[in-house]
Order: C-alpha cells, then sequence, then structure tokens
C-alpha cells in the first residue's frame, strides 16, 4: 500500500466519523485523539472523539491494514 492509498483510508475514517451524529445530541464528533493499537493480533487506528456541542465521549476503531505488525511492535518498545 502506498502513501497515497493510506491517506485515502485515513480519510474515509474521517468521513464515517463526520456522517456519524452524537448519540446524545445530534451534534458533530471531533476528533481527540488517533492512536495505532494491536487489538487480538490486528492493527486498529483508534480514534477517541469529543462531540462539539455536549462533550460526549466516543471512540472510533478502524482496521489498519497499512501498519506493519512486526515494525509497529519494535518501534513502540523503543518509545517506552
Amino acid at each position: 500500500m502506498n502513501i497515497r492509498d493510506i491517506m485515502k483510508y485515513i480519510e474515509s475514517e474521517y468521513s464515517v466519523i463526520n456522517d456519524t451524529p452524537c448519540e446524545i445530541c445530534g451534534g458533530n464528533y471531533i476528533a481527540d485523539c488517533l492512536e495505532i493499537d494491536i487489538i487480538n493480533g490486528f492493527p486498529y487506528d483508534v480514534c477517541t472523539c469529543v462531540c462539539e456541542n455536549c462533550g460526549y465521549e466516543k471512540t472510533f476503531t478502524f482496521s489498519a491494514p497499512f501498519i506493519d505488525e512486526n515494525h509497529f511492535k519494535k518501534t513502540k518498545k523503543t518509545m517506552n
């Protein structure tokens, strides 16, 4: 997967977030924190969002097939 494909993939994640109204008030979510995480052996983009109206927090989890799990684990170990 090249960088253009990765950017399109991430843009589609933000489209989902932007098209999802707040469960509480119907407002729009704003991305607060984006992390890469390994869940059950698979890489995911985990985006924590906050409603701009009421402050309700929601976490969106997207598959991240563009992440090399082995490289990610090595990098994460050096950062901790």
